[in-house]
């Protein structure tokens, strides 16, 4: 049996990059200031390092699927550039309320819902108890908690309405807060 590893879950919009609503382009993408420096520290950490993210702009029809993939092989390898590894890119591209007969549905896989997290731990030797998740929104950490994992992280995005987060939920106001979590 394979040994469990920690895992550090990001969210994409609002964690990973700069939330201007429904970024589909790279000439939109503009990454958070620390993303790779934190990336590069969980990896030598030995964690392996998510995203889960909702897409629900495919669902909405603002950009399709094929958009959004060739987006993530950008950013993928600007990440790999950076000497960072991301061991997966779950999405949800669904939406209970808006899209398609395709993408308006229920999904496990969109947050709050833990499903995102939960497919990454059948495939991949994660210990969620002792990972950590980061999110912009507090679906983001709900899915987390849901999920089992204990350090759970808001990070707080001015373009959000306010939000009061779950009590156990530690918030910060940049990603360099996250540093001494993963050491």
């Amino acid at each position: 049996m394979l040994a469990k590893k920690k895992a550090l879950f990001l969210d994409r919009d609002g964690v990973i990059n700069e939330d201007f609503d429904y970024v589909y382009r790279t000439q939109d993408f503009q990454f958070k200031p620390e993303i790779f420096e934190l990336c590069r520290l969980a990896n030598a950490n030995h964690y392996l390092v998510f995203i889960i993210t909702n897409q629900a702009g495919i669902a909405r029809n603002y950009y399709s699927e094929r958009d959004f993939l060739k987006l993530t092989k950008w950013m993928l390898n600007e990440f790999k550039n950076q000497n960072c590894s991301i061991s997966r890119v779950y999405y949800c591209p669904y939406h209970p309320e808006f899209g398609n007969e395709r993408y308006k549905r229920v999904s496990d896989f969109r947050k709050p819902n833990p499903g995102m997290i939960l497919k990454a731990a059948k495939r991949f030797p994660i210990d969620l108890e002792n990972s950590i998740l980061v999110g912009d929104q507090i679906t983001d950490v709900e899915a987390g908690f849901k999920a089992g994992i204990q350090k759970n992280f808001l990070l707080l995005n001015p373009n959000k309405k306010k939000q009061t987060p779950h009590p156990q939920t530690t918030v910060i106001k940049n990603l360099k807060e996250l540093i001494p979590f993963l050491v």
